[in-house]
């Protein structure tokens, strides 16, 4: 899951461009990802590239057990699949 904080109009179209190439957008700036380690870090180096000092960008982790547990309401789906894990 990577969710960020970008004050700046320009870059955080950027980011949004780069992470629709990644991932489905589960709210407006948040992504549910299921990446291989190679796609992760392609992902985590284009977001570094653009991002200054004042921008927050965050990579959350979830193991299998964590994914299971995972509730929402209203309209969504949860994206599953063994051979990739959701960052």
């Amino acid at each position: 899951m990577v969710s960020y904080d970008i004050k700046d109009d320009v870059i955080r179209r950027r980011v949004q461009k780069i992470m629709e190439g990644f991932g489905e957008r589960v709210q407006y700036s948040v992504f549910e990802c299921l990446l291989t380690d190679s796609q992760y870090k392609t992902m985590k180096d284009k977001l570094q590239g653009i991002i200054d000092s004042s921008d927050s960008v965050r990579f959350y982790m979830l193991c299998d057990s964590c994914r299971k547990k995972i509730e929402y309401s209203g309209y969504n789906k949860i994206l599953d699949d063994d051979q990739y894990f959701i960052v």
